[in-house]
């Protein structure tokens, strides 16, 4: 079964992405990098390459163009504007948007029918844009979504409790920005509630560090890329190896006709099917909110 991966965009997102998947066990048989700056590129991938005998498995990584995207299994998009200090996600649709038309043009024309995994932001609305642009039955469209900031939840919670991360099963569910929510009625430790755990003042205080993680690490070191790199990889995982694996990315809502971050099944054929979890009515209005802040952006976009 072909495994290529076509990233395109290298800069910070996805040369991370390329580096993380260099040194995971994945089923990744050809990665292949497109990048406007081909110098550069040329640069990267003969350093990846390098360190080709030290990976878990083996990995054909090299230069390519649009074209090499008709017989891939997915296309990972991280072109776009970076989001400079100050500068909400939302605040960089418009530029992404036109980077986007070409983008996906150049793709769909190869002839690829793989999945598109997107991580420009805003990722909602550029999922969407994704959707739009390229005709695609919108379950083969899978934006990165919460993912980040759910496992970014799960750590912080873990630090505060010396408990491994992977025994914190919690969401956070909505737009990836400033209108995201924790859904802490489905919040749980092992399969104790979280609220036996912690206060209120203390899940407000972590779902607020959650939401301010990206706008602090931009202040200090310019942009964040490792920890989406490591989520660009999971995802990678669960659709190559079929998974079923619950993820919250940003996928399509039938009922807004737009893509939201939501606890969604995983595989092979991208976004197989939805977790019904029940949110109190504070937090459908949180839910209720993202959405609207996403219809807004899309709104204005088509205007």
């Amino acid at each position: 079964m072909n495994n290529k991966v076509v990233v395109i965009g290298c800069g910070n997102v996805g040369m991370s992405y390329a580096y993380a998947l260099l040194n995971q066990r994945t089923k990744v048989s050809e990665l292949i990098l497109i990048d406007i700056d081909e110098k550069r590129l040329e640069g990267e991938v003969a350093d990846l390459n390098h360190g080709l005998p030290f990976a878990p498995s083996k990995l054909l990584i090299r230069v390519g163009n649009y074209e090499d995207c008709k017989k891939a299994s997915i296309v990972c998009i991280c072109a776009g504007a970076n989001q400079a200090p100050g500068e909400s996600r939302m605040d960089l649709v418009h530029k992404n948007s036109k980077i986007f038309k070409s983008i996906i043009s150049q793709v769909v024309t190869s002839g690829f029918d793989g999945i598109f995994l997107i991580a420009t932001n805003p990722v909602d609305v550029m999922s969407y844009v994704t959707y739009k642009y390229s005709g695609f039955n919108p379950t083969k469209v899978i934006g990165t979504g919460t993912t980040l900031d759910t496992i970014r939840l799960r750590y912080i919670i873990s630090e505060r409790l010396d408990i491994n991360a992977k025994n914190v099963h919690a969401y956070i569910l909505g737009e990836h920005g400033d209108s995201e929510f924790a859904s802490w009625s489905n919040a749980y430790i092992g399969s104790v509630k979280m609220s036996d755990y912690l206060t209120v003042k203390e899940l407000e205080e972590i779902a607020d560090d959650v939401k301010t993680a990206a706008y602090d690490i931009i202040d200090k070191k310019g942009a964040t890329y490792y920890g989406i790199g490591m989520v660009l990889v999971r995802i990678t995982n669960a659709i190559l190896d079929n998974e079923h694996t619950i993820l919250t990315v940003s996928s399509y809502n039938n009922k807004n006709d737009l893509f939201i971050g939501f606890p969604s099944i995983v595989g092979r054929e991208g976004v197989i099917g939805y977790i019904p979890i029940k949110l109190t009515k504070e937090e459908k209005d949180l839910f209720n909110n993202s959405v609207d802040v996403i219809k807004k952006v899309i709104s204005d976009l088509e205007d």
